[in-house]
């Protein structure tokens, strides 16, 4: 009987998470950023909702919550796995290693970092080269982490 309700429970979260990919594909990033709140907050453990979560924030400009939820998604998928199957594990790696770096390189863009302490932004332009780094070998297909991951001359303090 225990067995049926945690199926039970699988099958909701993921009928939640699949509500949150269409509200958010329709724009509506509100009601997909709470369903995707509402999975973390049952199941803390899946990094998809923590990726796709991380990728909302990072589009609303909340970079420092945008970096947790992606620092909790490589965590996760690293230690556990993956939550969903549809992508094969080094692709979806690749992607959260690749949120990880956009989150670190979109925090040491913002002005009072840029104009602010040097080795605090060299730290996150480090952290976030390193991610995309990552991304790049776990996917050798992934085009934006292969550039990021290169990194260019803009991002060089002289």
């Amino acid at each position: 009987m225990k067995e049926s309700t945690e199926d039970e429970r699988v099958i909701a979260l993921q009928s939640r998470f699949m509500n949150a990919m269409k509200a958010r594909q329709k724009g509506d990033v509100d009601s997909a950023a709470e369903l995707l709140l509402s999975i973390i907050k049952v199941e803390p453990r899946l990094p998809e909702p923590h990726m796709e979560l991380a990728h909302i924030l990072l589009g609303v400009e909340k970079y420092d919550d945008a970096l947790s939820h992606a620092q909790e998604a490589v965590r996760y998928l690293e230690m556990n796995g993956q939550w969903l199957d549809d992508i094969e594990e080094n692709v979806l790696l690749s992607m959260a290693y690749n949120i990880l770096g956009e989150s670190y390189r979109k925090i040491a863009d913002q002005d009072e970092i840029v104009f602010g302490d040097a080795e605090k932004w060299e730290e996150l332009i480090k952290s976030s080269k390193s991610a995309y780094q990552k991304a790049a070998a776990l996917d050798p297909e992934n085009a934006h982490a292969n550039f990021w991951g290169g990194f260019n001359k803009l991002w060089e303090r002289k």
